[in-house]
């Protein structure tokens, strides 16, 4: 089984943001990149593929020479190669289209995403991903068992799980669940040796315009001034509500 797993350069979470050029653009100075959150359970999961079923394992990312480090990782994490398509992410459906080339060239039998980047919070490349090649898809996905062509997965819908049954070739966008926190893997000192002398090969893009584009950033509000009621003064704090606050 050939595996394919989209790996998303984002910043880390606790990296503080800030604009340029009259908050049209993200500021990347100081700022330290990782693995998008829900790529890595995929990862994570895609790494017990190889182990228990023998499966091989390519890692991708659409971007410029400075997502390679982050390619670099997962090499360390234990993927077998990488690809870095030699193009700036500018949209959804850009990514999309190139990473289903790369699945067509590469005749990849499951593809594994995030079902969501945590810096544009799109969700929408994996479904896209899947349209375009014309294969199965599950989204929202917190289990993956593969048995020859076959796979049963589980996702959350409202309320709720869902255990589907589908056939390969298969596109799923995972999330926490997919394999718990505890089972994420931190490189070792071999491993990042070893993912130096793994191949890691940039292709050029293919045309694909861009459907969407970033006007304007903003940063949330900051948090408004807190008044402190006594517990005893229900009034007081009924007033405030209706004629302040207006949310009663």
């Amino acid at each position: 089984m050939k595996i394919l797993v989209c790996i998303s350069h984002v910043p880390d979470t606790t990296s503080k943001i800030n604009f340029t050029d009259g908050d049209t653009k993200f500021d990347t100075n100081g700022v330290q990149f990782v693995i998008n959150p829900n790529d890595e359970f995929g990862l994570t999961r895609a790494m017990w593929f190889k182990e228990k079923q023998g499966a091989a394992v390519t890692v991708v990312n659409v971007g410029g020479p400075e997502t390679e480090p982050t390619l670099r990782k997962a090499l360390a994490i234990g993927a077998d190669n990488a690809i870095r398509v030699n193009i700036e992410a500018k949209d959804g459906y850009q990514v999309a289209k190139q990473l289903a080339n790369v699945v067509k060239e590469g005749g990849y039998d499951l593809v594994i995403a995030g079902r969501e980047s945590i810096d544009y919070n799109g969700g929408m490349v994996p479904g896209m991903i899947a349209g375009l090649i014309g294969a199965n898809f599950v989204t929202n996905c917190i289990s993956l068992e593969i048995d020859g062509t076959k796979a049963t997965a589980m996702r959350e819908i409202d309320g709720g799980k869902e255990t589907v049954s589908t056939s390969l070739p298969l596109v799923i966008g995972g999330q926490k669940g997919l394999v718990e926190e505890s089972d994420l893997r931190i490189p070792n000192m071999r491993g990042i040796m070893m993912a130096r002398k793994k191949p890691l090969e940039v292709k050029e893009p293919v045309d694909a315009g861009t459907e969407t584009a970033s006007v304007k950033f903003e940063k949330p509000a900051p948090k408004g001034a807190v008044k402190l009621i006594d517990a005893d003064n229900v009034g007081e704090l009924v007033n405030l509500l209706h004629n302040e606050a207006k949310v009663i």
